[in-house]
């Protein structure tokens, strides 16, 4: 199957003998790319426009126009005599302008995910992935059944409103249960996907899907490996710190005696990649009782203005899927947080389910540093296959960033969120800032990181993803389920990136590394404030820094961007000194406790 784009593209480039002569080589490259990049842009608008349909109203049709669509442009990007006529100019690659280079390997790297070598397998992962996200996007999770009836649904957002609050073990044990049986209705494809990545990968030299994704930061395997142990070992004294006064404090909480691992029904987060509801003290919440759903979005808008960012597009608010859907609603959508760049250009959006609490808030600046983020590299100046993030971790990482931001004190009194005069429990407000940040990293460079790595590298057997899985989730986040766990199961399956964003879950991780990196550096060096206290709200100078890094795309190596902004390679000092208080602090609580759980 082929695009008109592609066919176009075929003939055009059929027109030329290849040659080695240095300016007529330049000049085909530059007439090459320019005409790829207006037809890639062209494509990838049409794909994202079905994906945006089949996401937001979860239908056969829709998802049907996915895969059509999901074709064309596997058809477009794997094409074998754009493929080839790439490695051509790659042979006289120290005859060619960086930019050029740069932009010619990221269209192999595009094309590997789609060989046009291999059309019927890559047909086959279209069709199988369309599914997968279907199944996803419209799964009615049931708390209570009468037969093969369901008489209870309840939402993502219902099964974090129990784990979040219930004290009743039973009824959190059944809610966390509740939550993982997406998994079962997963699995059968997540098997059909291993295969068919691998496939894709191997098709184009890659050991596998997962070797294939690292290659986009310009490592290989166990390179990427090995910096996410340094990640986890450098970070490991204070999540032991974390995990021991936390599995006490539940313990408390419950009524139980202290476990040696964290019975995963008993936090409040139910892939226990956070830990909320610690920590006693402000209901944050209540202060956003008098404010609407929008208003948080208008706010978070209203945050990147004040650093001297533009308005949103109107476009932005006509498009995009903001508000949460009743539970009775005959539209289903995806219901995880996303920001979409429809057009390589302006037409940005967002899918979101947003209510006005805490939580929200700050996933809605968190998304917005996405949608900033590509209007920023949507210029002349950026060809449209370098339109991304430095890499894929500093899309998140900005995105993280500002979370950060949203989240200090200053910046909360000053839009009234906080009244000037509350005092505020440093301790516990770090405590909560942990809860969520250095605990998410040995789930994301721990289990998530190493599980995908090995049902890729490693083809894991079905017959072992469950028990590898919480094999994982065991060594790296010392949590363990509330009873054994069989292969019927697939809950690794749950979340949402193992279907929709596989083998990239370390792009988390390193981004909440270059998030505490940047914030160290607005904080001391721009501000001169506290990283701890401290408020970009207003701030052009700290505008004017994220926009230097934002308006590059992907046109420079992410290594030489985040030394040169920051003065350090990427390195956890930032994020280990950030919390330096808080492990002083747990070490005194700690005393005379085991902090292993091993």
């Amino acid at each position: 199957m082929k695009t008109i784009a592609a066919i176009f593209l075929c003939v055009f480039l059929s027109t030329y003998a290849f040659t080695d002569d240095k300016p007529e080589i330049e000049k085909k490259a530059e007439d090459f790319l320019a005409l790829y990049g207006s037809m890639y842009q062209r494509v990838y608008t049409q794909v994202n426009e079905a994906y945006w349909l089949a996401s937001t109203d979860v239908t056969e049709t829709h998802t049907g126009q996915r895969i059509g669509a999901d074709q064309v442009y596997s058809a477009f990007q794997g094409d074998p005599a754009v493929i080839n006529r790439v490695r051509d100019f790659l042979k006289s690659e120290d005859q060619l302008d960086p930019m050029a280079v740069r932009q010619l390997k990221k269209i192999l790297y595009n094309a590997a995910h789609s060989p046009g070598t291999i059309t019927e397998v890559v047909s086959k992962r279209v069709v199988a992935e369309a599914k997968q996200s279907s199944i996803l996007d419209s799964f009615q999770f049931c708390a209570e059944r009468e037969g093969d009836k369901c008489t209870k649904v309840v939402t993502p957002n219902m099964i974090e409103d129990v784990l979040g609050t219930s004290t009743d073990l039973a009824e959190r044990k059944k809610i966390w249960e509740v939550s993982k049986q997406s998994g079962v209705a997963l699995k059968p494809g997540i098997i059909e996907l291993q295969e068919l990545r691998n496939e894709v990968a191997k098709a184009t030299g890659f050991h596998s899907f997962f070797d294939l994704e690292v290659s986009d930061y310009g490592m290989t395997v166990p390179e990427m490996m090995n910096l996410n142990e340094k990640l986890l070992t450098d970070l490991r004294p204070l999540y032991q710190q974390i995990h021991t006064w936390a599995k006490y404090r539940l313990a408390e909480k419950y009524k139980q005696p202290v476990p040696k691992t964290i019975p995963a029904h008993w936090l409040g987060n139910r892939w226990s990649q956070s830990w909320p509801g610690l920590v006693e003290g402000i209901n944050m919440d209540a202060l956003f009782k008098d404010k609407s759903a929008e208003w948080i979005i208008q706010q978070a808008e209203r945050f990147y203005v004040s650093l001297g960012m533009p308005n949103l597009p109107q476009t932005f608010w006509t498009k995009s899927d903001l508000y949460e859907l009743p539970p009775d609603s005959p539209r289903k959508k995806n219901t995880h947080a996303s920001a979409w760049h429809i057009d390589l250009d302006q037409d940005v959006r967002s899918l979101m389910s947003v209510r006005p609490d805490f939580d929200w808030f700050k996933t809605t600046h968190h998304e917005l540093g996405h949608i900033y983020y590509y209007l920023s590299y949507a210029k002349p100046s950026v060809p449209v296959t370098l339109r991304e993030g430095a890499n894929r971790a500093f899309h998140e990482g900005i995105g993280y960033l500002i979370a950060t931001a949203a989240r200090q004190v200053p910046y909360l009194k000053e839009i009234g969120i906080m009244p000037a005069d509350m005092k505020i429990d440093r301790t516990g407000w770090l405590m909560n800032e942990a809860l969520e940040n250095v605990v998410f990293m040995p789930w994301a460079s721990g289990t998530m990181t190493h599980w995908e790595h090995d049902l890729y590298e490693e083809n894991l057997s079905p017959e072992q993803y469950n028990q590898r899985w919480w094999a994982y989730v065991k060594k790296y986040q010392g949590v363990e389920p509330p009873e054994p766990r069989g292969e019927e199961y697939c809950d690794a399956c749950t979340k949402t990136h193992i279907n929709d964003d596989p083998a990239q879950y370390y792009d988390y991780a390193l981004s909440y590394v270059i998030q505490y990196q940047l914030h160290d550096y607005i904080a001391r060096k721009i501000l001169h404030q506290d990283p701890h206290n401290c408020n970009y709200y207003g701030n052009k100078e700290v505008g004017k820094f994220l926009t230097e890094i934002l308006e590059l795309g992907a046109t420079r190596d992410w290594r030489e961007v985040i030394k040169e902004k920051t003065g350090e390679d990427l390195s956890t000092r930032a994020m280990v000194e950030y919390f330096k208080p808080l492990q002083a602090y747990l070490e005194k609580q700690n005393k005379g406790r085991n902090t292993s759980w091993e």
